[in-house]
């Protein structure tokens, strides 16, 4: 995908960016193989076979070295893809590029980003994006998920809440309503293998002996926010409050 000559000028942009430094993208837009590239405006939008040519406003900083690659910022790319995602997809990218272990950015710099570009598509999206953040989310689904409980105004909500149960063992709960001793997790196809089934069911029924509820969700549960939220609600008013 990557072995095309640019003109000096040039760098990669928008999808083909974020494909380039694995920002999360939802599954079309990831198999997206059309060669997205810019050129500083007002000069011409490059062309060429599966290259779509984009000649856009570029500030210092909007372009960095990838490798060998001129690509458009972790920064820029973030906010170039606003047009294209949803609230929480954009969410998603978001805490890819901030995330503690190895961030490409931080929200100070994301929300700069968002003042010198935030005229673009997207504008709204990416402030109500912002404050969304947090750079502890460990997967795209599980920033998803958070985002529906925070838009529903579920309250309470923790993430990446530490347990440690009566016998001592400690576990993360991805999200948590600690006063309801209630966790919601994201289950993917990635925990199909038998030995990681059997470890889930030996540490939920640890957490569940000392209380806990564990509500699982999956993919299709995303396709349908709206039942999902009143589901955790009647979790939650079933339970009793804990210190």
């Amino acid at each position: 995908m990557l072995q095309v000559r640019l003109p000096e000028v040039a760098y990669f942009y928008g999808n083909t960016a974020a494909q380039i430094m694995h920002i999360p993208l939802p599954w079309k837009l990831e198999q997206d193989r059309e060669l997205h590239v810019a050129a500083p405006s007002p000069r011409t939008a490059p062309t060429g076979k599966g290259i779509r040519g984009h000649s856009v406003r570029t500030d210092d900083g909007d372009v960095q070295r990838w490798g060998p690659l001129r690509v458009a910022s972790p920064d820029r790319t973030w906010c170039d893809l606003a047009a294209a995602l949803t609230l929480s997809q954009l969410v998603a990218a978001g805490d890819y590029v901030i995330h503690w272990r190895m961030p490409l950015s931080t929200p100070a710099g994301l929300a700069e980003a968002v003042r010198r570009h935030g005229s673009r598509a997207g504008r709204s999206r990416l402030a109500d994006a912002l404050p969304l953040l947090n750079d502890r989310s460990e997967s795209p689904k599980e920033s998803q998920l958070r985002v529906i409980f925070v838009q529903a105004g579920l309250p309470g909500l923790a993430v990446n809440l530490p347990i440690t149960t009566t016998d001592g063992y400690r576990y993360r709960a991805d999200l948590a309503f600690p006063e309801r001793k209630t966790i919601v997790e994201y289950q993917s196809r990635f925990h199909d293998p038998a030995a990681n089934f059997r470890a889930d069911m030996t540490r939920i029924s640890r957490l569940e002996a000392d209380g806990w509820v564990v509500i699982q969700v999956n993919g299709d549960d995303l396709n349908d926010p709206e039942e999902l939220v009143r589901r955790v609600i009647r979790v939650l008013a079933s339970r009793p409050f804990f210190e």
